[in-house]
């Protein structure tokens, strides 16, 4: 879409690409840490009836360190890219271990959230923390 003075819309909101980018890597770190507060602490109803906590040794007690130290890192942008890719695998296994099982199609078996922060985080691997974090402040010191 062309605007009056010849510029396209698109060009015209390209400054909110950095600020939506932190938006969406601060945004997903947080909600992605409570996953892991709510295994490892007990915070947030914790888990199972009795809203305790996981086994730290065990698959969950990994998912939960994943989720909790791996979200804090991504809203600090710092090591993103490699710590994005290791969450990324996080919840594909995870998808395939706790939801296709229960059917091919995710609205059904319950998976639309691992497989929606498995793309997230597949974005922040590709691109970066982005500008408003602290790789990009380490990259910036002399």
């Amino acid at each position: 879409m062309i605007d009056g003075d010849g510029s396209t819309l698109g060009n015209r909101l390209a400054w909110a690409g950095p600020v939506t980018h932190a938006l969406l890597r601060i945004g997903s770190g947080l909600l992605f840490m409570q996953h892991g507060a709510q295994k490892l602490l007990g915070w947030f109803g914790g888990v199972g009836p009795d809203g305790g906590t996981v086994e730290l040794m065990s698959r969950y007690g990994l998912a939960g360190v994943l989720e909790l130290f791996g979200g804090a890192l991504i809203v600090a942008g710092l090591f993103t890219r490699p710590v994005a890719f290791l969450l990324m695998g996080e919840m594909f296994v995870a998808y395939l271990i706790a939801h296709a099982p229960q059917g091919p199609v995710p609205v059904q078996n319950g998976g639309e959230t691992p497989l929606l922060f498995a793309l997230i985080f597949a974005f922040l691997a590709g691109n970066g923390a982005g500008p408003a974090s602290v790789d990009a402040a380490r990259r910036r010191r002399p």
